[in-house]
């Protein structure tokens, strides 16, 4: 790829991510507001158990999906021909672990430090989803707040 197309594209799959991103927040939200409501007179316990559960799959399952997203990217562009290579090369990186074992070649390093701003961007909006949830429901159901 020339360095004008790794830009472009990576911004593409970047925004497509970020697509995802928020709508799982969007459905999640909805969801916690069902729950809410269907649980909100049940012990404190099980309330909260529901609740953490069901945020902090929504998020394992945007970052599953965003992760897949970058795999397919990887295999369409033919960096990689292998699904297991792939997918570990996207996780190492959408995660920045970047163990450096399995690496891209000059052609596609800018399009693959889009997956590593795409997981930072993403991590940071799982956090501060997480951290709005039990924000609101530990104080109305664990300090004895409820409104």
């Amino acid at each position: 790829m020339t360095l004008d197309q790794q830009i472009f594209w990576g911004s593409v799959f970047l925004g497509a991510c970020l697509v995802v991103q928020v709508a799982m927040v969007v459905y999640c939200s909805a969801a916690l507001k069902h729950l809410g409501q269907r649980y909100a007179h049940s012990s404190n316990w099980f309330f909260i158990s529901v609740m953490t559960v069901t945020t902090v799959a929504f998020v394992v399952l945007n970052h599953t999906i965003q992760v897949w997203i970058w795999a397919a990217a990887w295999i369409h562009y033919g960096v990689f021909t292998d699904w297991n290579v792939s997918l570990y090369f996207s996780m190492a990186t959408y995660a920045t672990v970047g163990y450096g074992d399995v690496v891209l070649n000059h052609g596609t390093r800018i399009f693959g430090t889009f997956a590593g701003v795409t997981g930072i961007l993403a991590f940071g909006i799982s956090t501060a989803f997480l951290v709005a949830v039990m924000t609101r429901i530990l104080p109305s159901h664990v300090f004895g707040n409820r409104g």
